[in-house]
């Protein structure tokens, strides 16, 4: 596939977390969650400066623990997105040193993005810059994590069906960034990346070697492609990302991203009426529970959220998407809601 700009490099093998005492910048830092630090304590060695455990994304939190770090060479993250995200921030919020990164589920494309998701008062702001030395993708790490974790990650991916019909829906009308024209060539590369995990639905959801490879390739792409797009996710992301914005921040709750970034990928292609059945179709296959009881809120908050989309992306400043113009009736609502649950 032609592209431009920068994807970062990834190795794909085993024993690859215990193999990095042997060739990171010593001491070392590692960035990761409490539960996770119990399984790969013995990977590491004397040269360990200290272990940070992420328990916050917001801005302040983050600046104020930083400054406690003990002195160190490198930071390694590992974990989910946000153990990745955190050790990038440190990266770029002063500390300078090199990056590794070790994904241990492929929920969300963190890993292979430049920018760091921080939370200023509960609202989500994409900032920063870190480039790792290298992503490794452990075989045997990635199949010990929960399904449902790697299932999730789907959502990074499955919503460019979305982004892709909006960034059109608003260029039609005038009504898309001076900055970001449609433009046809960044959405054929972003159908061909979501046609190959379309086509590999089966093997995620049995996470096994080509499973794997394809939905963390996906990922590579697309973690690079908001940058090397001019800092455009118009054809990567539209009433999906939209959605659980909204969801999160009426609810505010905090969720598996993957599950209300698919449940929004349906909502949105059914308003949009762009393939609805085929997405939900794909979304169970790989095994996401897009049911809102499954991410501890209700329907009545799901469609709440539906209802305030258009103004809630208005006050927010957010992508001008085909919430904004057609209406979610409650007829639709009752419809979707009818729909995701005779699909469970």
């Amino acid at each position: 596939m032609e592209f431009t700009g920068q994807l970062f490099p990834t190795v794909y093998g085993r024993n690859l977390i215990g193999e990095l005492k042997n060739f990171v910048h010593r001491p070392y830092l590692v960035v990761t969650m409490e539960d996770l630090w119990l399984m790969f304590e013995s990977y590491f060695d004397q040269n360990l400066a200290g272990v940070y455990f992420v328990d916050s994304l917001e801005y302040d939190d983050l600046c104020k623990n930083q400054a406690k770090l003990p002195k160190h060479k490198c930071i390694i993250g590992l974990g989910g997105g946000q153990a990745i995200d955190v050790a990038k921030f440190f990266v770029w919020n002063g500390d300078r040193v090199p990056l590794f990164t070790v994904p241990t589920v492929m929920s969300v494309n963190a890993g292979f993005g430049q920018r760091t998701a921080v939370r200023f008062g509960s609202q989500v702001r994409y900032i920063g810059w870190a480039v790792p030395e290298a992503v490794y993708v452990d075989f045997d790490v990635i199949q010990k994590a929960p399904k449902y974790l790697n299932w999730s990650g789907v959502g990074d991916i499955f919503c460019y069906h979305t982004g892709m019909f909006d960034w059109k829906f608003a260029s039609e009308r005038g009504k898309t960034e001076p900055q970001w024209p449609y433009d046809a060539f960044l959405v054929s590369q972003a159908k061909q990346v979501l046609d190959t995990v379309l086509a590999a639905v089966d093997d995620i959801h049995a996470v096994n070697e080509n499973g794997i490879r394809t939905l963390m390739n996906a990922h590579r792409w697309g973690g690079g492609a908001f940058h090397n797009a001019g800092w455009n996710c118009r054809h990567i992301e539209g009433y999906d990302h939209l959605f659980f914005y909204c969801l999160e921040y009426y609810t505010h709750q905090h969720f598996i991203h993957g599950q209300p970034v698919c449940l929004g990928t349906f909502i949105g292609s059914a308003l949009q009426k762009n393939e609805p059945e085929k997405i939900l179709d794909a979304i169970c296959r790989v095994g996401v529970d897009i049911r809102p009881e499954s991410m501890g809120v209700t329907w009545d908050d799901v469609a709440n959220a539906i209802r305030k989309m258009p103004e809630y992306t208005m006050e927010a400043g957010l992508l001008y998407t085909s919430a904004n113009e057609i209406p979610a009736t409650e007829e639709f609502i009752e419809e979707c809601r009818q729909k995701i649950y005779s699909a469970y």
